[in-house]
This record gives C-alpha cells, sequence and structure tokens, in this order.
C-alpha cells in the first residue's frame, strides 16, 4: 500500500461572487445578445456555483484575447500556487524538498517546456535525481489518476516519499466570442486552483501516522465518447468540448465499475463509509448519486467544493479529499475517491481510513 499524508489545496486571491463574474465575462462570450445573455445568466445562477478564485483580476479578462499572453500567466501563476501548495505540504509532514524522491505534475490549462514540475525543483530545493513525470492531457480525471500512479510507483519503492501536484488556471482558456453551449456552461462551473498530496510508501517513517492507506484502483476509457470532452486546440487557444451526454455515461457505466473496483477486497457500495467525488457540475454530481444510490449527505463535500471554488478541473478531487480530511472523520472503514476525463475516462482510487491519526 502507500500513504496519504497532507493534501494542500492553493489558490489565488483574487475571489468574486458568481454574479460578478457573470457580469463580466458574459459580454466577453456573446456580446449584445440579449436572447443568448439570459442564457447565460441562468446557466451560472444554476450552476450550483456561489464564489470562485481566479488567477487574474475580474478586469483584466476583456483584454486577454491573446493564447500567448494567457499561457505566460499560466507558468508564472501556476509556479507560484505549485509551489504554495508543495510547500505548506511538506511543511505540514516536517519534510523539506530534499525527502522528496518523486515528483508527478498534471495539468490541462497551460504547457511549458521546461514544465512546471522542473521549474518547482530549485523553488522547493528538491534533489536534482528526483524523479519527475509532467503529464498533460487526463483533465478532470487527472487529480484522481494521479493519485492511483503514484501509488503504482511507491508500491516498488515503498521507503520514498512523492509528491502529486495539479495546477488548473481554467479562467485563463476564456474565449472571446464563442458562444458555443459547451463555452457557456464551462464558463459558468470551472475555477482556478493547484493541489499539492503528499504520499509515502509502507516502510517510509511518516507511513505509519498518515489518515489514508491507498488500496488499489481502476481506471476505465469509455468507448465512442472521444467527442464529448476535452479541447479543441487551435489558433486562439484551448476550447471547451463538453457534451450533455456525459452525465448519461455516468448513469450506465459508473455502477459496475465500483463493483468492479470493490469485489477482489469483498467490498460492496454499502460498505463504503466515505465518498470524495470530483465536483464536475451540478448534472455530473446528481449522475454519480443516482448511479450509486447514495444519500443525499455522501456527496456533501463535493457540492460544498462546487459552491465555494467551482469545478477546479484535476484540482477538484484533491479539494475535495483536503475537505474531508479537514471533516470529523470515521474511526475505520473504506473511502471511494472518483474522477472523470477526457476519453471519456474514470479513474476510481480505493482507500482505507487508518483511525484518528
Amino acid at each position: 500500500m502507500s500513504h496519504v499524508v497532507r493534501v494542500v489545496p492553493a489558490l489565488p486571491s483574487y475571489v468574486y461572487p458568481q454574479a460578478e463574474i457573470t457580469a463580466t465575462i458574459a459580454p466577453l462570450l456573446v456580446g449584445a445578445d440579449s436572447e443568448r445573455r439570459h442564457l447565460v445568466d441562468r446557466l451560472h445562477a444554476a450552476s450550483g456555483v456561489s464564489t470562485r478564485h481566479l488567477a487574474l483580476p475580474l478586469e483584466a479578462y476583456p483584454a486577454l484575447t491573446s493564447f500567448g499572453v494567457a499561457n505566460d500567466h499560466f507558468i508564472r501563476l501556476g509556479t507560484e500556487l505549485a509551489e504554495q501548495a508543495s510547500r505548506a505540504a511538506l511543511d505540514d509532514a516536517g519534510l523539506t524538498g530534499q525527502d522528496v524522491d518523486h515528483l508527478l505534475f498534471t495539468s490541462v490549462t497551460g504547457m511549458s517546456a521546461p514544465s512546471i514540475d522542473a521549474l518547482l525543483v530549485p523553488r522547493l530545493g528538491l534533489r536534482d535525481d528526483v524523479r519527475r513525470i509532467p503529464s498533460f492531457g487526463l483533465g478532470c480525471v487527472a487529480g484522481a489518476a494521479g493519485l492511483a500512479r503514484v501509488h503504482d510507483y511507491l508500491q516498488g519503492h515503498p521507503d520514498q516519499a512523492a509528491l502529486l501536484v495539479a495546477v488548473e488556471l481554467c479562467s485563463l482558456t476564456v474565449q472571446h466570442g464563442d458562444d458555443s453551449m459547451a463555452n457557456l456552461v464551462s464558463s459558468a462551473i470551472f475555477g482556478d486552483g493547484a493541489a499539492a498530496a503528499l504520499l509515502v510508501g509502507d516502510d517510509h517513517r511518516l507511513a505509519q501516522g498518515s489518515p489514508l492507506a491507498v488500496v488499489d484502483s481502476r481506471s476505465v476509457l469509455y468507448p465512442d465518447t472521444a467527442d464529448q470532452l476535452g479541447w479543441h486546440i487551435g489558433a486562439s487557444g484551448l476550447r471547451i468540448v463538453l457534451s450533455a451526454a456525459l452525465s448519461d455515461v455516468i448513469r450506465t457505466h459508473l455502477a459496475d465499475d465500483v463493483t468492479r473496483l470493490l469485489e477482489p477486497h469483498d467490498l460492496k457500495a454499502r460498505d463504503i463509509t466515505t465518498w470524495v467525488v470530483h465536483a464536475g457540475g451540478p448534472r455530473i454530481i446528481d449522475a454519480v448519486q443516482e448511479a450509486l444510490d447514495l444519500d443525499a449527505t455522501a456527496l456533501v463535500r463535493t457540492r460544498e467544493s462546487l459552491a465555494e471554488v467551482g469545478n477546479l478541473s484535476s484540482v477538484s478531487v484533491l479539494d475535495v479529499l483536503a475537505r474531508t480530511l479537514d471533516a470529523p472523520r470515521p474511526a475505520a472503514g473504506h473511502m471511494v475517491l472518483l474522477a472523470f476525463g477526457p476519453g471519456v475516462s474514470a479513474e476510481l482510487v480505493l482507500l482505507r481510513w487508518k483511525g484518528d491519526a
């Protein structure tokens, strides 16, 4: 097994009520079209989002029309947030950068070479032989997939420590003049943030005191769904691909996928004490709840995360996990953490509570 020691989100300092974001962003998308403006207002009001943190001051977005400029902001601000989250996770655990053996970095809202994980090495004082894996393209599923892949690594390196770092600055992908339904919906729900998760192997000195053990994971790629979620990358930057059919995919497949994750461990969905679900939006959350026949209280942290910070893409499920760890914990039992991303793909992670640590 591997062990989750700390999970720390980091959010930009600019935070706005949803209505204020709507007032600034809507004209950038639909111009003076009053009918489309009413649609934007309805979508934003029904999004389940109350506030969002943004990478830039709200007044900066009308002038943000260059992909190159937006990506420069991503590299600068993303690196700062990644450092903030990572340093807090290490400090809380009593470690330094020299103690990190493996670093997995993920994002889907900007790109750089060298990647942000390389830029973190001098900032965090990481060793020059730290094993790095940068990931692009997993999208919203990457927080869960990252935990699973770090777990896989630590299975083979049980005395080591690893950082998973996710950064998503979704607001920097705003597409001026795009009044497609996909862009209008995404403008209502996505927010900006970062998170760092510190995990260790079985033989590491911090393993015993950690609150959660990672037990197993399952990866799923659903056929014939490639056109339902992702990016179209063009001259204007990253243009959202988002289909309303995504929630139907979840309703059709998720229960069986959870069963396949749990069966080898003699568990059923009713045995799971804690559900940590990516805050993909009201339709996605409702689809998960319906597919798994969960009580309304089971996803309270997910809905709380959506309301307070929006959908943070790969960071979202880590934000929900951090909130769950900060809440009163069960004395024992199992957790299932799950998220969805382009493909359409799903990643499910089985964890075990280790009591009050």
